[in-house]
Formats: C-alpha cells, structure tokens, sequence
C-alpha cells in the first residue's frame, strides 16, 4: 500500500530541487479544475496534488465502503504565449470493504493509473491594467497506461477498482478566465467521450466548474512582488452516463453530484500551495451506487 512517509521525502527534495532552480513567477489557479492563465513560451510547471476520497452509506446490505487516494503528477510546457501542453500520470490506492457471509472482506489495489495529455490554445486574450481576460479551448486523450485486468484470491476485480480503464478516452472543453488584481473567476466546461475495453465502457461525463478566489492577504499593494493568500470557492457539477458490460446498461451507475469546495491558497514568486475540501451538496444517483462522503485535496505546484 501506499507509503505517506515515502510521499512525503519524494515530495520535499522535488520541492529543494525546483525552488533552487525555478525563477518564474507563479500565478494562481483553481484547485479543482484547470485555468486559462499563460505559460510563458519555453518555460514550464509541475504540479503535485494529493486527493482522498470516501465513500460510505450503502443502501444494501453488503456494507461497502470505498476510498481511493490519487496522487497526480503534472507537467506544463509553454510552447508559445497561447499554446500549451500538459501531461499528467497518477498513483492510486483503492480499497473496497464489503461484508458478505458475515466476513468483512477488502479488495483492492494500488500503483501507476492511466495518462493524459492535454493541448489548451488561448483562443481569445484582452489584457487591460491590473486585469486580464482569456478564453482557452483544449483537448485532451487519457492513454490505457494502468493496469486494467488486476485479479485478486476472488477473481477479477471489478473495473472500478482497477488502475487503469484499458480504453483509449478523449475530453474535449473551454476555460474562461478573469484575473485582477484583488480576485479571480474562472469557469470550464468540458465533455469526457468513454470508449470501451475488457468488455466494459464507463458512462460519459459532462462537468461544469466555476471558481472564485479572493485576495485576503496583502490587503494592499505595494512595490515588489509579495506573498499572496487567497480564499476560494469552487462549485464542480459532474454528470456520468450508466456504464455498461457488454450490452447491458448498469442501472446502479451514474448520476448527479454537485460540489461546492471551500479552500485557501498561497502564492509565492516561484510556488503554490492550496488545500480544499470538496463537499456534495446535491447527490442524484442512479439505483445502490455508492455515494461520496467528501474529497480532501492538498496540492503544490512550482514554476521553473
């Protein structure tokens, strides 16, 4: 299983190693979703984020109560002052507790999950003093790089439990983005196209984010570059289509979740650091799927 300790020693000599090195000044950013903000030609960002997540309150009898930690790592390239690219691959560690027979049983696993890799264009640019507006489309393709037919001493795990999906998806979407200098608003919407693989195809997803940060700290402006602290609310609506098994819809898949996701964030010259908890506030699933009790995020990210 996966080790914090370990997490935590790769994360502070990549955060020695790029703070030496980076000298770009870092801006701020959703913490749930993407941003349209530039990355200047040539020069890069790698972002780390932590997010656990459970779910509990199952409706049958079997009791089950699943929780995955993912551990995303992303590149940003600026290729020019309006092209970027983005790469990203994720650890994950899923378990599910179930009862049956009258055992408490666990399934699960742990490892290197799919790829995705993504292309934003700045499509629409007005810069004015002290403020900025961007319109960003992008693309992206999530590539079967995890493990998709994982067995245990059961059988076959359950797609869902497996690292990766086997299928080859594609995402495609648009970001706004309004910056000044006291606050920030950004919205995507973006729809996620799910192919098939091991005989399994997950529901399409449609999501809708919007974003708001608020400069609390410094209150007022002054020469130089200083320390930002920033408050955040987001909103992320997330629809999936049924998944299905062959022919056969799964009628206790997909469904509705809305979240609102309170945070802060701190923005340094080189380095951002942000934490947020994702609540749902509005749950609309289809028949005995698990609902999620809550998400915690922690991530940082440096420029270089």
């Amino acid at each position: 299983m996966f080790s914090y300790l370990r997490f935590i020693h790769a994360a502070r000599i990549l955060f020695s190693v790029l703070l030496f090195f980076s000298a770009v000044p870092a801006l701020g950013a959703p913490i749930t979703f993407n941003t349209a903000l530039p990355v200047a030609k040539h020069e890069g960002i790698v972002r780390i984020q932590s997010k656990y997540m459970r779910s509990t309150g199952d409706p049958t009898v079997r009791g089950r109560e699943l929780s995955v930690l993912a551990v995303p790592l992303v590149l940003v390239y600026g290729v020019t002052a309006r092209l970027t690219l983005f790469g990203s691959i994720t650890y994950l560690d899923k378990e599910l507790r179930f009862n049956s027979a009258g055992a408490s049983l666990r399934r699960g696993d742990a490892g290197l999950g799919d790829s995705t890799f993504m292309t934003r264009y700045t499509l629409y640019q007005r810069d004015s003093p002290g403020q900025t507006i961007r319109v960003a489309p992008f693309v992206a393709v999530k590539a079967p790089t995890g493990e998709s037919k994982e067995a245990d001493r059961f059988g076959r795990l359950a797609q869902p439990l497996q690292l990766g999906s086997g299928s080859w998806d594609y995402i495609v979407g648009s970001i706004f983005t309004w910056q000044t200098l006291k606050w920030q608003v950004d919205a995507s919407a973006s729809y996620r196209f799910n192919t098939a693989a091991n005989g399994f195809r997950s529901g399409d997803e449609v999501s809708l984010d919007l974003s708001y940060q608020y400069r609390l700290l410094p209150r007022r402006l002054n020469s130089g570059l200083p320390v930002f602290v920033y408050a955040v609310l987001e909103s992320n609506l997330i629809y999936n289509d049924k998944n299905r098994a062959g022919s056969v819809e799964d009628i206790n898949s997909g469904g509705a979740t809305w979240f609102l996701s309170p945070g802060l964030q701190y923005v340094t010259r080189r380095m951002v650091l942000d934490a947020a908890v994702q609540v749902p506030v509005v749950q609309d699933l289809n028949g005995s799927a698990l609902e999620k009790d809550y998400v915690g995020i922690l991530s940082f990210r440096f420029n270089f």
